[in-house]
Formats: C-alpha cells, sequence, structure tokens
C-alpha cells in the first residue's frame, strides 16, 4: 500500500551544521512543500520534503520526538534516526502554530499504534514497565540563521568608549545565551538517543520474554510427550518379559528411545537458548540514570539562560535611560544657546544705540 498525503505547508528548511553544532544550513533556497504521510505498509508517520529530485527531510516521526517553537516564526525538532536536528522557517506565526498541531497530533497517533503492537507482550515483572520521561522544557534559544530584527538608528550623540562598552557587553550576553542554547541542543540530541535506547531494550525484554513463554510451552509439550513414551516403553518393556523373542517388539522399542533421545536433545537446545534477561534489565537502568542526570543538566542550563536574558534586559534598561538622560541635556542645551543668540542680538542693539 502507498503513502496517503496527510497534511501541508510551504517552509524554508534548514539542518544543524554536523561539524560545529552551533549554526543552521540552509537546506532549500526558497519555501518548499513539507508534508505529513501516512504509511499504512509499515503504519508509521512520517515528514518528507523533496527539493527537486533530493529528499531533503526523510523523518520518521516518533512518541520520544518534541517539536519545539524556538521563535514567532521558527520550531525545530531532532531525529536520533537520521542523527540530526531539523529546522523550519514559515512566512507567518499562524502556519508555524498549525504545523505544530498536526506535530503533537501524529505523535499522538504514532505512540497510539506503537501501544497497541506491544499488547500482544506482556512483562514476567511488572517492575520492568518504563514511564516516559519528562519532555523537554520548549523555551529554546531561537536559530541563528533566523531573521533577525534591525536595531533602530542612534539619534543621539554619544562617546565612543560608550558605544565600545555597550557593544562588548552586548557581546558577552549573546554568547552565553548561545552558549546556553547550543549545549540544550546536544543534551537534547542525547536524550532522544538515549530513550530511543530505551525504547529498544523494552521493545528487546518484550521479545524476550514472549519467547521465554513459547519455550517454555513448547518445553513442557516435550516433557509430557517424553513422559508419555516412557510409559509406552515401560508397557512394550512390561510385554518383551512376557514375549521376549518377538523381534517386531525389539524394533519398537529401540525406535522409542531414539526418540526420546531427540526429544531430550531438543529440550537441551532451547534451554541453551534462553536470553540473559537480567543483563537487559541492567542496561535498562543504566539507560533510565543516564536520562535523569541529562535531565538535572538540561535544567540548570535553562536557569543560566533565563539569568543571562535578565541580565541583558537590565542592560538595555540602563541604556534607555542614559539615552533619555543625554536628550535631555541637549534640549537644555539647545534653550540655553537660543537665549544666548537673543542676549548677544539685545547687546548689539544697545551698543549701536
Amino acid at each position: 500500500m502507498g503513502e496517503q498525503a496527510l497534511f501541508s505547508l510551504k517552509a524554508h528548511v534548514f539542518q544543524i551544521d554536523p561539524a560545529t553544532k552551533r549554526n543552521w544550513i540552509p537546506a532549500s533556497k526558497h519555501a518548499i512543500t513539507v508534508s505529513f504521510f501516512y504509511d499504512a505498509g509499515r503504519s508509521v508517520y512520517r515528514i518528507i520534503s523533496v527539493g527537486g529530485t533530493k529528499a531533503i527531510i526523510n523523518s520518521t516521526i516518533t512518541p520520544n520526538m518534541t517539536f519545539t517553537k524556538t521563535s514567532q516564526k521558527f520550531g525545530q525538532w531532532a531525529d536520533s534516526r537520521a542523527n540530526t536536528v531539523y529546522g523550519l522557517g514559515f512566512a507567518t506565526e499562524q502556519q508555524l502554530q498549525q504545523f505544530s498541531e498536526q506535530f503533537k497530533e501524529f505523535k499522538e497517533a504514532a505512540r497510539l499504534v506503537r501501544d497497541k503492537s506491544q499488547e500482544k507482550f506482556e512483562l514476567l515483572s511488572p517492575g520492568l514497565n518504563i514511564s516516559s520521561p519528562q519532555v523537554l522544557c520548549e523555551d529554546r534559544q531561537s536559530p541563528p540563521l533566523l531573521g533577525v530584527n534591525g536595531s533602530s538608528e542612534d539619534k543621539l550623540f554619544r562617546s565612543k568608549s560608550a558605544d565600545m562598552e555597550e557593544s562588548t557587553e552586548k557581546e558577552q550576553m549573546r554568547k552565553m545565551l548561545s552558549e546556553g542554547s547550543i549545549c540544550e541542543r546536544n543534551s537534547e540530541a542525547e536524550l532522544f538517543s538515549l530513550r530511543d535506547s530505551n525504547a529498544k531494550l523494552v521493545a528487546a525484554l518484550h521479545e524476550a520474554n514472549s519467547t521465554i513463554d513459547q519455550w517454555k510451552k513448547q518445553l513442557a509439550e516435550y516433557q509430557e510427550e517424553t513422559d508419555h513414551l516412557r510409559e509406552q516403553v515401560a508397557e512394550l518393556e512390561a510385554q518383551s518379559g512376557v514375549s521376549a523373542s518377538s523381534e517386531e517388539l525389539t524394533q519398537t522399542v529401540a525406535e522409542m528411545e531414539a526418540l526420546i533421545r531427540a526429544k531430550e536433545e531438543e529440550i537441551s537446545i532451547l534451554r541453551g537458548k534462553k536470553p540473559d534477561v537480567n543483563e537487559l534489565e541492567k542496561e535498562r537502568e543504566e539507560a533510565c540514570q543516564r536520562i535523569q542526570d541529562l535531565e538535572v543538566k538540561n535544567s540548570e542550563l535553562e536557569k543560566r539562560v533565563r539569568t543571562a536574558e535578565g541580565a541583558l534586559a537590565s542592560s538595555q534598561d540602563a541604556r534607555s535611560r542614559t539615552e533619555s538622560a543625554v536628550q535631555k541635556v541637549i534640549e537644555t542645551l539647545d534653550v540655553k544657546i537660543y537665549d544666548l543668540s537673543d542676549l548677544r542680538q539685545n547687546l548689539a542693539k544697545l551698543l549701536e544705540k
């Protein structure tokens, strides 16, 4: 069965620089169509965008993905399978909101598909159930390549030293904000990778427990059949005491014994195939611990970013107050100059008289 297009919008597509993890790389020169598709054959939802003959975006939506709006017209999400972060720039805030809502809707649909597929498997121990970690905070720094609002022209006279100090302070603030955003993105990418590994471990545990149940059933059937064969052999041996000279009875006993040995070998092979469930559980616990550590680190980075933003806002307020004071001084000087001009004119008239 083919894929079905569900929703489409035009947007500028970006990918994070794989070398530096700092800058966005434009994947298209112009706004192109970005569509949500449903693959009925594999029961998966995908985001696909094609530029010319090249697939720019081919991202399978998983329940662990999060679409983050980093500005009024820009959003991003991390794809651990593609090992990249995609960014989309929209023409309006409304289009960004529409894409975000569709992303959440299809993410929930992907979760339902996953839960439905996992209903077939049950864990032997209830302690193996794993709850999803908390979703990362959506408050992120805007991408560096998105449109930046231009600053208004300076209408006041300021000294060069004041300009240099203000420029240095702004650069420091921007650097702190950029470093915080980069660390958050790296932590988020690693967190997505750990979540994906965790999901794979859970699936492996489900499969292992299901396989163990099947093997136990097979083992019970083989043991029951073996016991039945032993009873038949015992009956034949008892009969052989009465008619030991019967060659047909001797051959039947030999066949029964060979069949019993074959069944015992199959039982031994099945026991050797039993997976190490304890090792899988240990790996899952380590992955959960790393996820918790990353969430704590991410929370600290968010606090640093908010602190830097507050300091930048305070600096801008101080600048505004300074500019207002300078404007008042200039106005006062203009009035005094005007008064001095009048005084000179009056004095000239008095001298002429």
